[in-house]
């Protein structure tokens, strides 16, 4: 359980949060929702009137907890790679907690909680907007919040790891272009990877990005089985941890003197 420091840490982002959370959601709600609107509402049409998905499933419907795990990933890395930076080299915010009997690891804890917060009322203010649009087969579509918060912490735990052994913000850049937006396009949220090559479908499932897709549609469809939604979860809480035990050695190196 995270301590009283990671608490402290939390409600303090949590206080700077209030002072830009319209600008933050443009970014993490707005966004995704006018994607949704010009990608669901008109190239599906045209879609649907083709041959269709699999199992007669409107566009739509298959879109729409795709782009909501997919916001998660973006939500959460944002709030992992120049914040982390700022707050170790630009601020020195962490080096004032570490001031008082505060751990790395309360920094680690602190910060995911904050992250935790973003991408759950991010994910459940996109889950209101997926429901009026009736982009939902099924009572379980309300688990893909769960579903976006797990994939959105699986991001972000390596993601500060990476973050605490930089110098300088380059290597975000080529965060985004080189893995991100690969990921994004070919990670099933826009078509099933089964029409990628085989090579690249390997690939794409080894992401757990696909695999916060994959949960989060089969959820809100309606045809989620107990062994793959297992394998999902187990997928994205193994990055988690891992994520996890690496930024708190990254921060404990970089900041423990």
């Amino acid at each position: 359980m995270p301590g009283p420091a990671a608490w402290s840490l939390f409600l303090q982002r949590l206080t700077a949060h209030r002072h830009h959370w319209r600008s933050a959601a443009v970014g993490s709600v707005l966004e995704p929702v006018l994607f949704l609107a010009a990608m669901g509402l008109t190239l599906g049409t045209l879609v649907d009137r083709g041959p269709g998905l699999p199992g007669g499933v409107g566009y739509l419907a298959f879109l729409a907890p795709g782009l909501l795990v997919a916001a998660a990933m973006q939500t959460a890395t944002g709030e992992s790679s120049y914040p982390v930076l700022g707050a170790i080299k630009w601020d020195r915010t962490y080096d004032a907690v570490l001031a008082t009997p505060a751990r790395p690891a309360d920094l680690v804890a602190g910060h995911l909680l904050y992250v935790a917060f973003r991408v759950t009322t991010s994910a459940a203010a996109f889950l209101a907007v997926l429901l009026a649009l009736g982009a939902a087969r099924s009572p379980l579509v309300v688990l893909t919040v769960p579903v976006a918060l797990l994939t959105g912490l699986a991001f972000a735990a390596p993601v500060t790891a990476m973050a605490a052994r930089l110098e300088e913000d380059a290597a975000f850049a080529a965060l985004q272009r080189f893995l991100l937006v690969p990921m994004f396009l070919f990670s099933g949220t826009f078509f099933p990877v089964t029409q990628l090559p085989a090579l690249l479908e390997g690939v794409a499932h080894a992401t757990p990005l696909w695999h916060g897709v994959a949960l989060a549609r089969d959820l809100a469809l309606g045809t989620a089985g107990a062994g793959a939604a297992l394998l999902h979860v187990g997928y994205l809480a193994l990055w988690t941890v891992a994520g996890t035990l690496l930024a708190k050695r990254a921060l404990a190196r970089r900041l423990v003197r």
